[in-house]
């Protein structure tokens, strides 16, 4: 597969009352056409900055940027707002964190979905209609033709995420950031939003780029996941090998973190102890080294490179858990 998405030194700052806040700190990947990719970070990891400054989302004076960002060879992170508006809905998409206030509360649902159908396809108005019928029942909405007349807030989480879904995919983008397309619904539906997602990807061949802070919410959804700490990459594998051979310790306590079926009635949940970095220090630390149990002096002098260990895995760490 060739690289749909390559990203090289990413980097990205904003200006604070607190002074410079370093939220992406040089993040590099390549995503292949069709591939599926986990973003997983606890909050402040910088996963969200890195997904929306990818797609040219962050803007104005106080937002500086810097690497670079190809998609299909072509540099889009240089473009100006009305060149990178030709990328959005048609070649990236975006379905945002909260349905609720990502939906417009005081236009109908109709409406919504087919302004984008209408002014970026062409369409007319009965075509936007009828394709917006097309791609609810596409993500398997229960009565299309009567959710179009509703607004945001007579529908249930679940409903309104199907609806962010197909707003997503209703231009056939080639690539779909999904932020934390989960958060706030209950287990049920978060598994059928989650089947629904690997479907669609597999029916409309697009890459696929999951952001969350739940390692077990990608576990089965992924081709790769990046692990991200502090606005780095401190693990990049593929899903397999991030479970079976991991090597960062953070990536290690967001996977002992994770609630198991089979733990003792009453025993403790674990959780990692004390707070991310500050994100406005230039920090020459690693950023784990506070809350690792595994930290010499040398993690808190230094900071660690990415280590390439083959396969397609590295890790950003000195002591790598089992050895290099």
């Amino acid at each position: 597969m060739s690289d749909l998405l390559k990203i090289t030194d990413l980097a990205v700052d904003f200006d604070t009352t607190y002074g410079k806040l370093h939220a992406v700190r040089g993040v590099s990947i390549d995503i292949a056409e069709g591939e599926s990719v986990g973003i997983v970070g606890e909050s402040g990891s910088g996963k969200t900055v890195f997904s929306r400054a990818t797609m040219g989302l962050l803007r104005g004076s106080s937002v500086h940027r810097t690497g670079q960002i190809l998609f299909e060879g072509t540099e889009i992170s240089s473009l100006d707002s009305k060149q990178i508006r030709e990328y959005w809905g048609t070649k990236i998409a975006m379905i945002f964190q909260d349905p609720m206030t990502a939906l417009n509360p005081v236009r109908r649902i109709g409406a919504q979905m087919s302004e984008s159908l209408i002014k970026r396809l062409g369409m007319s108005k009965s075509e936007a209609k009828d394709r917006a019928i097309e791609l609810l029942t596409l993500v398997k909405l229960p009565e299309p033709e009567l959710a179009l007349e509703k607004y945001a807030h007579q529908l249930s989480g679940g409903m309104r995420q199907r609806v962010m879904i197909a707003m997503a995919i209703a231009c056939n983008p080639k690539m779909l950031f999904a932020d934390e397309p989960t958060t706030a619904l209950d287990v049920t539906v978060q598994a059928q939003v989650l089947e629904l997602l690997a479907d669609l990807r597999k029916e409309l061949g697009m890459a696929m780029v999951i952001i969350t802070h739940d390692l077990g919410v990608v576990a089965g959804y992924t081709d790769r996941i990046a692990v991200m700490y502090g606005g780095e990459i401190v693990e990049l594998a593929s899903t397999t090998d991030l479970f079976t051979d991991t090597k960062m310790p953070y990536t290690e306590a967001l996977i002992k973190s994770i609630p198991r079926v089979d733990r003792k009635r009453g025993s403790e949940l674990s959780s990692i102890e004390g707070m991310p970095p500050d994100p406005t220090s230039n920090r020459a630390s690693c950023g784990f080294a506070d809350r690792c149990p595994y930290a010499v002096q040398k993690c808190r002098d230094e900071h660690p490179q990415l280590v390439d260990a083959g396969n397609g895995h590295s890790y950003r760490c000195f002591f790598p858990i089992g050895g290099k």
